[in-house]
C-alpha cells in the first residue's frame, strides 16, 4: 500500500466530519429559537431570565452534536472495516474539527452578540441573544475549546465507532477478517 493510499481514508473521514459539522451548524441556527432580552443602562438582559431560556442553544448542539458524531462515526466504521487505530483517530480529531464548525457557522448565521449592540440602545429595546454554548467566548479555540459542551461531537463520534467496534463487524476472534 502507497503512503498516498493509506492518507486517503484518514483525511476522507476528516472531511466528512468537517462537512457535517458546518451543516450541523446550518441546522443548528435553525432549530434553535433566540430567547429576547432587554437593554437596561447600556446592558443586555435576558428577560424573563431562566436557565431553561438561556440554555436552549447549548442543549440543542449538545443534541445536535451528539447525535450527528455517533450516526456518521458508525457509518465510517460500518462501511469501512479493517485499520481501526487510523480510523479512531480520523474519526476523533474530525469530530473535534466538526464541533468547532458546528459552532463557527450556527454562531455566524445567529443573531449578533447584543451586548454589543446595548451600548447604544435605549433602554427596554428587546434584543435576541446571539447563537453560542455556555461559557464560551464567541470565538473559541478549536485546541482550547472554553465549554464542556465542545466534548458532545467527539463524545457522540467515539460512542458510535465504539458500538461498531464493540458488535466485531467482520473480525473473528483472532482479528482476521472474515470471509465473505
Amino acid at each position: 500500500m502507497s503512503p498516498l493510499h493509506a492518507l486517503v481514508r484518514p483525511v476522507a473521514v476528516v472531511a466528512a466530519f468537517a462537512l457535517s459539522g458546518a451543516v450541523s451548524g446550518v441546522l443548528w441556527e435553525w432549530l434553535w429559537e433566540p430567547p429576547t432580552g432587554l437593554v437596561v443602562s447600556g446592558q443586555w438582559v435576558l428577560e424573563p431570565a431562566g436557565p431553561d431560556l438561556g440554555f436552549s442553544d447549548t442543549g440543542w448542539y449538545v443534541v445536535i452534536a451528539m447525535a450527528v458524531g455517533a450516526v456518521l462515526a458508525a457509518a465510517i466504521g460500518w462501511g469501512f472495516p479493517g485499520r481501526e487505530l487510523v480510523t479512531l483517530a480520523a474519526v476523533v480529531v474530525g469530530a473535534f474539527v466538526a464541533g468547532w464548525l458546528m459552532f463557527r457557522v450556527g454562531h455566524a448565521l445567529g443573531p449578533p452578540d447584543p451586548r454589543v449592540l446595548a451600548a447604544g440602545e435605549a433602554d427596554l429595546v428587546r434584543l435576541p441573544a446571539d447563537l453560542r454554548v455556555a461559557g464560551s467566548d464567541a470565538r473559541p479555540s478549536l485546541l482550547r475549546p472554553e465549554s464542556s459542551a465542545f466534548a458532545a461531537f467527539p463524545a457522540g463520534a467515539t460512542l458510535g465507532l465504539m458500538a461498531v467496534f464493540l458488535m466485531g463487524r467482520g473480525r473473528t476472534a483472532r482479528g482476521q477478517q472474515t470471509p465473505g
